[in-house]
């Protein structure tokens, strides 16, 4: 029985690699679908001054709710795309029905669109937080709170992905789809930069967002290969 079980460790991390490095090249060959999210967030972020206020202190207000939610809209906006490539050559259908577990090539996948689009989002919102003249004690808690709530962001955008790839134009009804799920992240990661601000402990928010990924890590591949499953067969 030990033997069986160290003959099946290996498969299922070659699997996992394997999707992995197959969907990272193709992303660094479509450097211009990589590039969009950080540009919408780059540009509604200069946008917020000009439309708003440039005043320091209602920017200063307004920083950690606002880069929050813009990153949140271009995580949105990237995951159209997450299966619709495979999906229409054929790929996502041999996957689904290689004798490798879903669950196993599913998380894969949408580890590559974290590390393409939720990393890069992590990295650029300190630079974004000077624009919006986010107080000192908020940088810290605003890269912990995207770093966690981009996982779950990612994971959970992807159910709605699954559902919709089928669809020709499925965008309007994924966001439809994700919007509601994403709320609760939204709230814990733009209020616990706003506690740090205020001077209040933010390890609170810091939890219940950890506890989202690791409940989304559990759940989400299985909802997401089901509903890949579903899509293929209609």
């Amino acid at each position: 029985m030990s033997s069986s079980l160290h003959s099946s460790n290996p498969t299922v991390g070659k699997a996992f690699w394997a999707t992995l490095k197959r969907d990272l090249k193709i992303a660094i060959r479509h450097r211009g679908e990589l590039a969009n999210p950080l540009i919408f967030f780059l540009l509604v972020i200069t946008m917020v001054p000009l439309g708003v206020s440039p005043s320091p202190k209602t920017l200063a207000m307004l920083a950690p709710g606002m880069l929050w939610v813009v990153a949140l809209l271009a995580t949105l906006l990237s995951l159209d795309a997450l299966f619709r490539s495979d999906f229409d050559d054929g790929t996502l259908e041999q996957l689904l029905l290689s004798p490798q577990s879903s669950y196993i090539n599913v998380m894969a996948k949408v580890f590559v669109h974290w590390l393409t689009t939720g990393v890069p989002l992590t990295l650029v919102a300190p630079l974004l937080g000077v624009m919006m003249s986010l107080p000192e004690a908020g940088y810290i808690p605003l890269l912990l709170s995207l770093l966690l709530g981009t996982g779950s962001l990612s994971l959970i955008g992807a159910i709605g992905a699954a559902l919709t790839v089928s669809l020709r134009k499925g965008g309007l009804l994924l966001s439809l789809i994700v919007m509601p799920l994403y709320v609760p992240v939204l709230i814990f990661g733009a209020s616990g930069v706003r506690a740090a601000i205020e001077g209040f402990a933010y390890n609170t928010q810091l939890a219940v967002l950890g506890s989202f990924l690791a409940l989304a890590i559990i759940a989400a591949p299985l909802a997401i290969a089901g509903a890949l499953k579903m899509s293929v067969n209609n």
